[in-house]
């Protein structure tokens, strides 16, 4: 009876012992997962944060190459002829055309040529080189959006790859929490069994020395 009674008290002592020893194991497992699992959260909020900050820009750069693609034809002869239309009738050259006309027969004026062939060949030739210049100058604007959207992707792409770094090292440390619980509970469990069987090899012992052998 006696040996009895310490061979269940070892067991009942060593199931308590690994039970306390598992529910902390996944206590610290769960509390680190969820640390993790917090910070994978926050890196695809901040990440979808940037995107909606830089996506403008990226809109823009779209919009400035697909524009530079119409002046070059790219998009189709009749994209490029609208674009070049566009310049055409725009304000703006029909601003410089005023101006600079105006300037031509002044000077023309100032110099008695007002009707004569070089100021009529002059004429002639200022509005092709207006809107010739503005079509190069529409061009490097656009290209200047085109540059501002690289840079911005860019940017998106970079944020990109440190999110999902940083959220592959976190979900390693949700595995290595989860793999370090289960060998925690797999020794808690070794411990009890050796607790066991040293008890009932220790009640064995004794038994045999009792009785002489």
């Amino acid at each position: 009876m006696v040996a009895a009674a310490v061979v269940g008290s070892a067991v009942v002592g060593g199931v308590m012992s690994s039970q306390a020893q598992k529910k902390a194991a996944k206590s610290a497992a769960s509390a680190q997962s969820e640390s993790s699992q917090a910070g994978i959260d926050e890196q695809r909020r901040q990440f979808d944060a940037i995107q909606e900050l830089m996506k403008p820009y990226v809109n823009a750069g779209t919009q400035g190459l697909g524009g530079q693609q119409d002046l070059l034809g790219l998009n189709g002869a009749d994209k490029q002829q609208a674009a070049i239309d566009a310049i055409n009738n725009s304000s703006a050259m029909q601003t410089y055309m005023q101006q600079g006309e105006n300037s031509i027969l002044q000077n023309a004026s100032a110099t008695g040529g007002l009707r004569g062939g070089n100021t009529q060949s002059a004429l002639g030739q200022f509005r092709p080189q207006l809107l010739n210049q503005l079509v190069n100058q529409q061009y490097q604007n656009l290209g200047g959006l085109t540059s501002l959207g690289q840079n911005a992707a860019a940017g998106v792409g970079n944020a990109g790859m440190q999110s999902a770094n940083n959220i592959s090292n976190l979900m390693q440390s949700v595995g290595q929490a989860q793999a370090g619980s289960a060998l925690a509970q797999g020794q808690a469990n070794a411990n009890m069994w050796n607790s066991v069987s040293s008890a009932i090899g220790n009640v064995g012992g004794a038994y045999l020395y009792n009785k002489g052998f």
